[in-house]
């Protein structure tokens, strides 16, 4: 019989109604986790409460991530004494261009998502995985959080600020058995990559398939990721196989040797 390696887990993941986060949110259940799921998509949220083959095994909540009240309020009404493991999600691409040209509201806005947002969960997550004696916490980052990223400054610096988060969280929190670790994926097959890619392309007035093309290119593996391969890679992390592991930028990313 197969292992459920995260049996009756409690597992809060933010931005999980599609993409990544729900692609993970699949994973941790599949290996018998109970996950909290948060997004700010209601049409999203309402078409996975219709998700039958993991029946109350996640419980949904509207939420903007990116506004502390938000937050708090959402985690004094969860009623959870414990917690097992948080997964930071949440992120936006950011805008698309040289930095002096880019609008201040913009640049804005992916700091308070990307970061603000990350420490708002992990704010309240931290005492109720003291209180289980242990657990894990996994902050998104990205590759762009390892390497200089042309015409994403937003992004990229926000990514790396996520890795600077882990990296210290791990380090305050080991005495109590807490590890984190920041997950860094490379370009996920999608439609956020191929918003990144037109945008990029329009930028620099070139075909989207030269841009897309020099994606690929960049990497070792020659192709994007899936999806699924961060959730694995995900539950591993969450799992008892991973005991030893925190403090890690762990890239998903098919070895990508530069940014373009």
């Amino acid at each position: 019989m197969h292992q459920k390696k995260l049996l009756n887990k409690r597992i809060i993941i933010s931005a999980a109604a599609d993409g990544i986060g729900w692609a993970i949110a699949k994973e941790c259940m599949s290996q018998g986790a109970i996950v909290y799921i948060t997004d700010k998509n209601k049409i999203a949220l309402e078409k996975i409460s219709k998700h039958s083959l993991f029946e109350k095994q996640f419980y949904l909540q509207l939420l903007n991530t990116n506004n502390i009240k938000d937050v708090k309020n959402y985690f004094s009404k969860l009623k959870l004494k414990k917690l097992d493991a948080l997964i930071n999600n949440v992120g936006i691409s950011g805008p698309t261009g040289r930095l002096e040209n880019l609008n201040l509201n913009d640049w804005k806005e992916t700091i308070e998502i990307n970061i603000n947002s990350h420490f708002y969960f992990n704010k309240y997550s931290i005492p109720l995985l003291k209180n289980n004696k242990g657990g894990s916490i996994i902050n998104l980052s990205s590759t762009a959080g390892l390497f200089g990223f042309p015409l994403r400054s937003a992004y990229s610096a926000s990514k790396w600020a996520v890795i600077g988060m882990t990296k210290t969280l791990a380090i305050e929190l080991g005495e109590f058995n807490i590890r984190v670790n920041a997950l860094c994926p490379g370009s996920v097959s999608g439609d956020r990559i191929n918003r990144v890619i037109k945008a990029k392309a329009e930028k620099l007035g070139v075909p989207v398939k030269k841009i897309q093309e020099e994606f690929e290119s960049h990497t070792s593996l020659k192709t994007f990721i899936k999806k699924e391969d961060i959730a694995n890679m995900a539950t591993f992390l969450l799992s008892e196989d991973a005991n030893k592991i925190s403090g890690q930028a762990i890239t998903v990313d098919g070895n990508t040797e530069r940014m373009v």
